[in-house]
């Protein structure tokens, strides 16, 4: 996912919002209401109750990879992910490019208790009271596709019904921006938008400029239980994953060994 697709991307999103007329959108914002009323944001507390929390992710495809796995069922991954251990649960809904839907976060939030984020490209309001409309309990939020003021409203929405956000960086600029935002729910990804490459060397470089009192969540190409415990001695909170686990043959298992627990039989 390079930084001209990003943009392309989120320019589309914006472009087809755009087209939501009003009713549409207040009708959509009464069903999040109703959907959060009395409760409460659960998705970065699921990651502090444990020791080494993973947000597990489905996802049948991306740009960098293509295919991972086309015909993936989402209720049967996400009842792996939540007998492996997994503290939270990363859906993809963008359907060009990563083949994903709201159908799919209907079907993983009726099956599984795992808290749910909503990963997509998210540029306007009416998006976020989708999420919740639709089971989420969390929203994504790329800073490097946004303005502050874009992201801002993002966040104010999320809290509105009572969602965590996600504020996803890149770079040193991006961690300085998501910190003056007041993000306490930070993802590092990873991955190089001009070389679209993956190095955890990103996410060790950038923790020490990040608020003392956020979350830090490493994303994209964590591999290894190794890779875990380098991250965590840098004070990494927690970790979204998604092509190790997706390919893996074992997903359960997987996921039970990057926890650091014995091996699923």
């Amino acid at each position: 996912m390079s930084a001209q697709f990003l943009e392309q991307v989120m320019n589309a999103q914006r472009h087809r919002l755009a087209d939501v007329g009003e009713a549409e959108r207040e009708r959509v914002r009464e069903l999040a209401l109703a959907a959060r009323r009395n409760r409460q944001p659960r998705f970065a507390q699921a990651l502090a109750a444990r020791p080494t929390p993973i947000i597990a992710e489905f996802k049948r495809r991306s740009p960098s990879v293509g295919i991972i796995q086309g015909a993936a069922d989402p209720i049967a991954v996400a009842k792996l992910y939540e007998a492996g251990g997994a503290a939270a649960m990363s859906v993809l809904t963008e359907p060009e490019h990563f083949h994903g839907s709201l159908a799919d976060l209907d079907a993983v939030s009726s099956s599984v208790n795992l808290p749910l984020l909503r990963k997509d490209f998210m540029v306007d309001r009416h998006q976020v009271f989708e999420a919740a409309a639709h089971g989420a309990e969390a929203i994504l939020i790329i800073i490097a596709g946004l303005t502050d003021a874009e992201a801002l409203k993002l966040m104010d929405a999320a809290h509105a019904v009572k969602l965590d956000a996600l504020v996803e960086v890149h770079t040193t600029e991006e961690m300085l921006r998501a910190s003056a935002i007041g993000a306490t729910l930070i993802g590092v990804n990873n991955r190089n938008l001009k070389t679209l490459t993956t190095d955890i060397e990103t996410s060790l470089h950038l923790a020490p400029l990040a608020p003392a009192a956020a979350t830090l969540v490493s994303e994209s190409g964590l591999r290894t239980r190794e890779d875990i415990t380098r991250l965590q001695s840098a004070g990494y909170g927690a970790f979204l994953i998604g092509e190790t686990l997706m390919r893996a043959g074992n997903p359960l298992a997987t996921l039970r060994e990057l926890q650091g627990l014995e091996a699923a039989q």
